[in-house]
């Protein structure tokens, strides 16, 4: 296999779509490198790990030489990506996308290699911009082609209220790609409209189109919806070593696969010897345990991926409780409080209703007890350790 090959072959690992691949590999052939830019907008203060499928892949081409741009959108943070948004998104403050920035820059030398990354800003060109500029740029593209994007489309027919700011957000993140004269832009399958007015917009300022290369979302915990910290289905980079386990533990073996494909740097012929491993009579989750100490060595280290795996091992295979846990002291009524109740003012469901549905799945202990009565009322002056699922505890006083 050719220096190429190699290189396509890494560079085409996990990825959904790359518009064109001709253009690419011709890019490739001319032995020079390449500006390989990546866009994130500082909207929270913490990375999750459906942000790093992007990441590892910039690691990927900076191990191929080329020059990795990281952006953080602190321009474009304040206005808020549209995409796949029924309404209008409430801009940030600039304060509040500087702190968040400031977050961002902490957690992606995890992954990235600090003297490979150029770390930019877009206010860098976009705060210097004047009226006429901006003006300039909306002359760009027609409203009709704004509204050919899908989520404009919908909300238009919907009769949803669309901001004219929206329609700068795609102008504005292919004029980053201008300025910066990328090679390469990468993004999720959700940013196809905007990955691809980079291309417009270099076209129209007689560069050379960028390649886009477009990465798949990354499912959450549940394995349905993408990876959210709204959906409180994600895993953090900044989560705890034993929180990061056991959420990895929780997810399905079926969504393991795609968890290793884009999350893991394992070679890809390893990854099928696990899969065969499998098939033979292997357990999936001692390929689970690989998997989580791998993303857990990544962003802590060896030793707290092993005391990781004791601590899980020790908690769920064992019936081990954990050394701490929040103390809950909660007022009862007429001496005693149902304990739906209970589990909601604990913080261990989210609702009564949760609740009762986490009762009847047999998910609910009571000092280490399965508690199977929905009508069960704990009496006042009680003291007992309060489990729901595999992960949250709490010593919960009655008072």
């Amino acid at each position: 296999m050719s220096s190429l090959d190699e290189a396509l072959e890494i560079i085409k690992r996990g990825a959904e779509e790359i518009l064109v691949e001709e253009e690419l590999v011709k890019k490739l052939k001319t032995g020079k490198s390449l500006r390989i830019k990546a866009g994130f907008d500082p909207t929270a203060p913490d990375l999750h790990l459906g942000h790093t499928v992007l990441l590892n892949k910039l690691r990927q081409f900076q191990q191929l030489g080329h020059e990795v741009i990281f952006l953080i959108g602190d321009f474009t943070g304040m206005i808020g990506d549209p995409t796949g948004k029924s309404t209008t998104r409430p801009p940030l403050t600039r304060d509040q996308v500087i702190e968040n920035a400031k977050s961002y820059e902490q957690q992606i030398f995890k992954i990235l290699d600090p003297e490979k990354t150029l770390v930019m800003f877009n206010s860098s060109w976009m705060g210097s911009m004047d009226a006429a500029g901006l003006i300039k740029l909306a002359s760009s593209l027609t409203v009709a082609r704004m509204l050919e994007r899908d989520d404009f489309s919908k909300r238009y027919g919907s009769n949803q209220p669309i901001a004219i700011h929206e329609f700068l957000y795609p102008l504005i993140q292919g004029y980053d790609s201008v300025e910066l004269k990328a090679d390469v832009e990468l993004g999720g399958t959700d940013q196809k409209f905007n990955l691809l007015m980079g291309r417009e917009l270099q076209k129209q300022h007689g560069q050379e189109p960028q390649t886009v290369l477009m990465m798949p979302i990354l499912e959450g915990l549940d394995g349905v919806q993408k990876m959210s910290k709204s959906l409180n289905n994600y895993i953090g980079v900044a989560d705890a070593p034993d929180d990061m386990f056991g959420k990895i533990m929780s997810i399905s073996d079926e969504l393991m696969w795609r968890y290793f494909e884009l999350l893991s740097f394992r070679p890809i012929a390893e990854i099928e010897s696990f899969k065969l491993e499998i098939e033979q009579g292997g357990n999936p989750r001692d390929i689970k345990f690989r998997l989580a100490e791998e993303i857990i060595e990544r962003f802590h280290d060896a030793d707290a991926a092993t005391r990781a795996r004791e601590s899980f091992i020790a908690r769920f295979q064992k019936g081990a409780m954990p050394d701490e846990m929040p103390e809950v002291s909660i007022q009862s009524e007429n001496g005693e409080m149902a304990i739906a109740n209970v589990l909601k003012m604990a913080g261990l469901t989210g609702s009564t209703s949760d609740a009762m549905r986490m009762i009847q799945q047999g998910a609910v202990k009571i000092d280490g007890d399965k508690v199977d009565d929905k009508q069960l009322k704990l009496k006042a002056g009680s003291s007992q350790v309060i489990q729901v699922g595999k992960r949250k505890f709490a010593r919960v006083e009655l008072l």
